[in-house]
């Protein structure tokens, strides 16, 4: 999910790879606050002057406190790792860090959730009978391994 803004150019887009590409390294190796431990950094936005950099994270586990934790870690450590970034990445501007948690992982397993109890009830509603067929006339035919288009053998005989 590294990005520019739209409507940027390719370089800019890049650039916040290599900002996304960087930052994941130094957290991973370079930071030793004990607040920052499981993260995963989904995504950098960079802004078309390179001013400012929003860094979308995650973090195991996914509960309030360890999230808020996290953020305070990386915010501490976001002056250092925008030094760091700064030798790393051969930019006019190296950007200040905005650090922000990423809730799509979370809702898409929410929605994966909800799916699934609505497929488990309408099972649980459907009279029996009424399933799938495995012999009825729409079936027929997909089944068939082994065999070429036409349903015959392949093997030559």
């Amino acid at each position: 999910m590294s990005r520019h803004r739209p409507g940027g150019s390719g370089r800019g887009v890049r650039v916040a790879e290599q900002v996304h590409k960087e930052l994941a390294e130094l957290i991973r190796s370079e930071v030793d606050d004990p607040r920052v431990g499981m993260v995963t950094l989904t995504g950098v936005e960079l802004t078309r002057d390179y001013a400012y950099a929003t860094v979308h994270f995650t973090v195991l586990p996914d509960d309030p406190q360890t999230v808020a934790d996290t953020l305070a870690g990386l915010r501490r450590a976001g002056g250092f790792l925008r030094g760091q970034l700064g030798r790393r990445v051969r930019i006019h501007t190296t950007p200040e860090l905005r650090f922000v948690h990423d809730t799509s992982t979370a809702h898409g397993m929410q929605m994966s959730r909800l799916i699934d109890e609505a497929v488990a009830q309408r099972a649980d509603d459907e009279p029996a009978g009424e399933g799938h067929d495995p012999d009825s006339e729409a079936d027929r035919g997909h089944g068939d391994a082994g065999r070429g288009e036409r349903g015959g053998r392949t093997d030559g005989r």
